[in-house]
């Protein structure tokens, strides 16, 4: 199961590419023009459990029903590791380990992941983007994408979020171009 998992997140890191370090915000819809990160991330507040709250649906996380989550840690080398976990139909709960490194300076909310071996490290296919997008003062909610916006994650520190705080993130997601029928919503016991 961990096997299959990994293939399906090795897949994901091989549809992104190491983007540059323009970024601009605005607030008017950005679904043509290039979408962008929030201007620094604080790596140490960032590490730690958070949970997927919603996601646009693909094709590596199929197999999972919910209990979806990643935890981020910081790495003896500087990198940060990342454990998926997530459940499946016969209530097994798989997990992929991953490494990410950030794009640009260190506070820098454009990160890169892999979830393929080590050995296939140097192949810039096996990194997909992971583009910090927005994320509240507190770190407790955090809106993930890259920059085509074929993937999307919400993620909370806690398994439920305040409807009101979600709407407005959702209002802010739009505003830079999402389409939120896409939304798919993650159990969580």
């Amino acid at each position: 199961m961990k096997t299959s998992l990994l293939v399906t997140l090795l897949c994901l890191t091989s549809l992104g590419s190491e983007a540059g370090e323009r970024a601009s915000e605005t607030v008017a819809p950005q679904v043509d023009g290039e979408l962008s990160a929030i201007s620094a991330l604080d790596v140490p507040r960032y590490m730690g459990t958070w949970f997927e709250i919603a996601k646009y649906p693909n094709w590596f996380q199929r197999k999972c029903t919910g209990n979806t989550k990643a935890e981020y840690s910081l790495a003896s080398d500087g990198h940060l590791k990342v454990v998926n976990r997530c459940r499946i139909k016969s209530g097994e709960l798989i997990e992929a380990t991953g490494l990410a490194r950030q794009v640009g300076q260190a506070n820098s909310p454009k990160l890169t992941v892999r979830f393929a071996p080590a050995w296939l490290s140097f192949l810039p296919f096996v990194w997909g983007d992971y583009w910090v997008i927005d994320i509240d003062d507190d770190y407790q909610l955090v809106a993930v994408s890259e920059p085509k916006r074929e993937y999307l994650w919400i993620l909370s520190r806690m398994p439920k979020i305040d409807s009101a705080r979600y709407r407005a993130l959702l209002a802010r997601l739009q505003q830079k171009g999402f389409d939120l029928n896409r939304l798919e919503l993650t159990k969580q016991d």
